[in-house]
C-alpha cells in the first residue's frame, strides 16, 4: 500500500490582507519559502501524484514540488475548504495504491484525521496542522493504521 502525504496550504497571510475572493489569495514569501521546502521533505518519496483543493494558495504550494517532480497538479474540489472528510476519505479510498501527496485547508485536515482516529489510525504525534505542514498517513490491506505529523518546512 501507498502512503498518502496530506499537506496543509502554505502560508497565505489572512483573509483580511486580500482585496479578492479568497479562494484566489495567494501564497506570501513564507508559503513560497515552505512551498519549495516541500521539495527536499517529499522530493524522494516516490509520488506519482499531487492532488489539491482547487484554491489558489494550495495549487501554489504544490507548484515547486510539481517542478521538481515533472508530476501536474491536479485541482479537485473534494479537498476545497468546507468539504469535511467524507469526500476526503473518498479521494483517499480511489488513490489507495499512488503515493499521493493531497493539498487542503486548515478546516478539513482535522475533521479528515478525527474521521481517521475514529476508523482506528494510531497518530504517532499530537494532532496538530499548521500552515504548511504534512500528515504522513500510511496504510495497509485493511486501511490507514499510522499518521505521523512533519512539521513546516522552512
Amino acid at each position: 500500500m501507498a502512503n498518502l502525504y496530506v499537506v496543509r496550504h502554505a502560508h497565505a497571510g489572512t483573509r483580511g490582507q486580500h482585496d479578492g475572493p479568497d479562494s484566489e489569495r495567494p501564497l506570501t514569501e513564507r508559503g513560497w519559502r515552505q512551498a519549495r521546502g516541500l521539495v527536499e521533505l517529499l522530493g524522494d518519496a516516490g509520488i506519482t501524484r499531487l492532488v489539491t483543493s482547487p484554491f489558489r494558495r494550495c495549487r501554489e504550494t504544490l507548484v515547486p514540488l510539481s517542478e521538481a517532480l515533472g508530476l501536474p497538479v491536479e485541482p479537485d474540489d473534494r479537498l476545497a475548504e468546507g468539504s469535511g472528510f467524507g469526500p476526503v476519505l473518498e479521494l483517499a479510498e480511489e488513490l489507495r495504491e499512488t503515493p499521493a501527496v493531497l493539498c487542503s485547508h486548515g478546516d478539513v485536515i482535522p475533521d479528515l484525521l478525527e474521521a481517521l482516529v475514529r476508523r482506528g489510525i494510531e497518530l504517532q504525534d499530537p494532532a496538530r496542522w499548521p500552515k504548511g505542514c504534512t500528515w504522513v498517513l500510511t496504510r495497509d490491506d485493511e486501511g490507514f493504521v499510522k499518521g505521523r505529523f512533519l512539521p513546516p518546512p522552512a
